[in-house]
C-alpha cells in the first residue's frame, strides 16, 4: 500500500496561493470600510439644504476650511499598496506550472488518443532526435518522452498506468505544505522563534488586553459604566426628580471628568471663568456637598450647561469646551431614560414598599432636557425662540397680539398668509422667507394605534389579565405639506360661498350659518310625508248606557246581526284557510332566511378569521424583517440655532396613565422614522 509523505513546498507555488488568499481577506474588507468617502457627496448635500439650515451652528462649523489632514492620504496610500500586494500575487499565481495534473502519455507525445503502435513509434524517433541530451535537447523532456513511450509499449507500464494513472506503479500520497522550507531550515530557528514568541507572546496579549481594557469600561451604547452607576445612585436617592436636580444629576458624569475621559479638558483658567459665569447665572447651589456633582468638572460641565440653555456669551477659552460637553448631552440623557425605567421595573418586581420607583415626571423631564439642550432653550421659554430672526425683544409682538394669540410652532403655521406676513411685519422679506422655509420643514408626525391580543380567539376583546400588543403606525409630514392640504381645502369650501355672493347680499341681515341651513331645510319638507289618518279608537262608555241602547235596537237588527254573523263565518273560514297557507309559506321563508342569515354568518366569521390570521402573519414578518434588517438611524436633520453638531430627529414612544402617574410600558426610542415607521409595543413586565 502506498504511503504518504509531507514535504514543505521547495519551489513556492503553493505558498503564493496561501499568500494571495490571506493578503484578500484583509484588503477587500479593508477597502469596503476605510477607504475615504467622497466628500463632494456632503458638499451638494450641505448645499442643498443651505436655504434651512444655513443659520444653524452644526452647519456653520461644518463648512468651516477643515485643517489639513493626513490620515485620510495615508490610508488610501495603505490600502492601494495592500491592492498592489495582491495583483502581483495573483499574477504569480497565473504564472505558475501546474504540477498536479493527470499523466496522459498521449498528450507527452503529441498523439491522439487511439493512435497504432507504429505511429507511436514513429512520433517517439521524431521527438528524440530532438530533445535528446547528446544532441543539445532537453534532458527532462527526453525522460518524460522515454517514459511516455514505454507507457504506451510496454505491457506492465501500459498496465500501471490504466489502473494507478502512472507508468511505474502506484506512487505515495504526497501533502504540501504552504509554507516555504527555509522556515523550517535549521539555520534560521532562532529568527522563527524570535518573530513567533514577539507576535503571539508580545503584540496580541497587549492589543487584546488593551481593547478588553477599553470595552469593559463602557457599556454597549458607549457610556462609562461608572457614569451608569452614578445615575442608577442619584436617581434611586431622588425619585422625583425637577429640572434643576436632572441638570445636576446629568453634569456628574464621567465622560466629562479628565482622569476618566482624555477627550475632556481642564485649564488653569477654568478657577477664573467659571466664577464669573456662576455669578452672571445666579441659581447654582454651591453649598451642598454631594461628590462626584460638586467636582470641579462636574460643576464646570452644569454651568457651561445652565449657560448653554440661557443663551448666553461665554468665552472663547470655554467654547469648545461647551461644544463637547453638548455632544455627549443626548446620549447621557438616553442613559439616564433607560435607568429610570429599569428602577420602575426592579420596583414593580420587588415587594418591598422600601423600594420606591422614580416617577413619570422625572423620566419626561429627561426627555424634556434633551429637547431643551438641542434647542438651547431653558424650561418655560416660548417654543418660537426656535426659529430664526425670533429673539426676545421682538417676540412680545408676536406671543402678545392683541387679535392672534400666538403660543405655539402649529398656531403660527395655522395662520393664512395674509394674517402670517401681518404678524410678522417688522422682519424683512429675507428674514420672513426664511422663517417660512423653516417652518415649512419642521416635523408633523401622526398615529395611528391598533391595539389588540393576539394568539387569541378574539383578538379585539381585552379582558383582564391579558397581554396586550398595541400597533402604532407613525407618519412624518412636513408642517408645509400639511397645512397646504388644508388651506387647500379651505379654499374650495369658500368658492361656492364666492359664487353665491350675489344672493348673499340680498339678505344681509341673515348669518352665513343660517344661509347654510337654509337648504336642509326645503330639502327636508320636500321629503316630508302627509299624516296617515287614525282609526277611530273604541271609548267605553258606561255600563248603564250601554244596556240602554242594547235594548232599543234588539228587535230590529236582530236579522240583520244573523246575517252579518253568517257572512262573519264564511268570511272567517276562507280567511283562516288563506292564513294557514300564509303560515306554512311564511314558515318556509323563515327557514330559507335562517339558513342563508347563517351562512353569511359562517362566512363572515370565516373572513373575519382569515383576515385575523392573516394580521397575524404580517405582524410575525415585520418582526423578522426588523430582526434582520438594519436601517439607517439617519432621519432628518434637527433645526437647531445653537447645537455644535448635526442632530437626527429621534422620538420616544411611550404608554403612561396620566391620572395615575405610571408608567405602562418601556420608552421605545425610534431612530428610524423617515417617512412612515409601524412600532409594536408589548406588555411585557408591566401590567395595564
Amino acid at each position: 500500500m502506498a504511503g504518504q509523505q509531507f514535504q514543505y513546498d521547495d519551489s513556492g507555488n503553493t505558498f503564493f496561493y496561501f499568500l494571495t488568499s490571506f493578503v484578500g481577506l484583509i484588503v477587500i474588507p479593508a477597502t469596503y470600510y476605510l477607504w475615504p468617502r467622497d466628500q463632494n457627496a456632503e458638499q451638494i448635500r450641505l448645499k442643498n439644504i443651505r436655504k434651512v439650515y444655513g443659520r444653524c451652528m452644526w452647519y456653520r462649523l461644518r463648512l468651516l476650511k477643515p485643517q489639513p489632514n493626513i490620515i485620510p492620504t495615508v490610508k488610501k496610500i495603505v490600502l492601494l499598496a495592500g491592492w498592489a500586494l495582491f495583483l502581483f500575487l495573483a499574477y504569480k499565481v497565473s504564472k505558475t506550472d501546474r504540477e498536479y495534473q493527470e499523466y496522459n502519455p498521449y498528450e507527452v507525445l503529441n498523439l491522439d488518443p487511439g493512435a497504432t503502435v507504429a505511429e507511436i513509434k514513429k512520433q517517439y524517433r521524431l521527438l528524440s532526435l530532438k530533445y535528446h541530451p547528446d544532441k543539445g535537447g532537453d534532458e527532462v523532456m527526453f525522460m518524460r518522452i522515454a517514459k511516455a513511450y514505454a507507457a504506451l509499449t510496454d505491457e506492465e507500464s501500459r498496465k500501471n498506468w490504466e489502473e494507478f494513472g502512472n507508468p511505474d506503479g502506484p506512487q505515495a500520497t504526497s501533502f504540501g505544505i504552504a509554507l516555504p522550507a527555509w522556515i523550517v531550515d535549521q539555520k534560521n530557528s532562532i529568527l522563527v522563534l524570535l518573530v513567533y514568541g514577539l507576535a503571539f507572546m508580545v503584540i496580541l496579549p497587549v492589543v487584546v488586553g488593551s481593547w478588553w481594557y477599553r470595552s469593559i469600561r463602557y457599556s454597549g451604547d458607549q457610556i462609562l459604566i461608572r457614569t451608569t452607576q452614578i445615575y442608577t445612585y442619584f436617581v434611586y436617592k431622588t425619585r422625583n426628580m425637577d429640572m434643576k436636580r436632572l441638570i445636576m444629576v446629568l453634569a456628574g458624569a464621567s465622560e466629562f471628568d479628565p482622569q476618566y475621559n482624555k477627550d475632556a479638558t481642564s485649564r488653569p483658567t477654568d478657577n477664573i471663568l467659571i466664577p464669573q459665569l456662576i455669578r452672571e447665572i445666579g441659581s447654582i447651589n454651591l453649598k451642598k456637598n454631594e461628590p462626584p456633582l460638586t467636582c470641579p468638572y462636574s460643576l464646570k460641565a452644569r454651568v457651561l450647561l445652565l449657560s448653554h440653555l440661557a443663551r448666553m456669551k461665554i468665552p472663547e477659552t470655554l467654547e469648545e469646551d461647551q461644544q463637547f460637553m453638548l455632544k455627549k448631552c443626548p446620549a447621557l440623557l438616553q442613559e439616564m431614560v433607560n435607568v429610570i425605567c429599569q428602577l420602575i421595573v426592579m420596583a414593580r418586581n420587588r415587594e418591598e414598599r422600601e423600594f420606591r420607583a422614580p416617577t413619570l415626571a422625572s423620566l419626561e423631564n429627561c426627555m424634556k432636557l434633551s429637547q431643551m439642550a438641542v434647542q438651547g432653550l431653558q424650561q418655560f421659554k416660548s417654543p418660537l425662540l426656535q426659529l430664526p430672526h425670533i429673539e426676545e425683544d421682538n417676540l412680545r409682538r408676536v406671543s402678545n397680539h392683541k387679535k392672534y394669540k400666538i403660543k405655539t410652532i402649529q398656531d403660527l403655521v395655522s395662520l393664512k398668509e395674509s394674517d402670517r406676513h401681518t404678524l410678522l411685519h417688522f422682519l424683512e422679506d429675507e428674514k420672513y422667507e426664511e422663517v417660512m422655509a423653516v417652518l415649512g420643514s419642521f416635523p408633523y408626525v401622526t398615529m395611528d394605534i391598533k391595539s389588540q391580543v393576539l394568539d387569541d380567539e378574539d383578538s379585539n376583546n381585552i379582558t383582564v389579565g391579558s397581554l396586550v400588543t398595541v400597533l402604532v403606525k407613525l407618519t412624518r409630514q412636513t408642517m408645509a405639506e400639511v397645512f397646504e392640504k388644508e388651506q387647500s381645502i379651505c379654499a374650495a369650501e369658500e368658492q361656492p360661498a364666492e359664487d353665491g355672493q350675489g344672493e348673499s347680499n340680498k339678505n344681509r341681515t341673515k348669518g352665513g350659518w343660517q344661509q347654510k341651513s337654509k337648504g336642509p331645510k326645503k330639502t327636508a319638507k320636500s321629503k316630508k310625508k302627509k299624516p296617515l289618518k287614525k282609526k277611530p279608537t273604541p271609548v267605553l262608555l258606561p255600563q248603564s248606557k250601554q244596556q240602554k241602547q242594547k235594548q232599543a235596537n234588539g228587535v230590529v237588527g236582530n236579522e240583520a246581526a244573523v246575517k252579518e254573523d253568517e257572512e262573519e263565518v264564511s268570511d272567517k273560514g276562507s280567511d283562516s284557510e288563506e292564513e294557514e297557507t300564509n303560515r306554512d309559506s311564511q314558515s318556509e321563508k323563515d327557514d330559507g332566511s335562517d339558513r342563508d342569515s347563517d351562512r353569511e354568518q359562517d362566512e363572515k366569521q370565516n373572513k373575519d378569521d382569515e383576515a385575523e390570521w392573516q394580521e397575524l402573519q404580517q405582524s410575525i414578518q415585520r418582526k423578522e424583517r426588523a430582526l434582520l434588517e438594519t436601517k439607517s438611524k439617519i432621519t432628518h436633520p434637527v433645526y437647531s440655532l445653537y447645537f455644535p453638531e448635526e442632530k437626527q430627529e429621534w422620538w420616544w414612544l411611550y404608554i403612561a396613565d396620566r391620572k395615575e402617574q405610571t408608567l405602562i410600558s418601556m420608552p421605545y426610542h425610534v431612530c428610524t422614522l423617515k417617512d412612515t415607521e409601524e412600532v409594536t409595543i408589548t406588555q411585557h413586565d408591566f401590567s395595564i
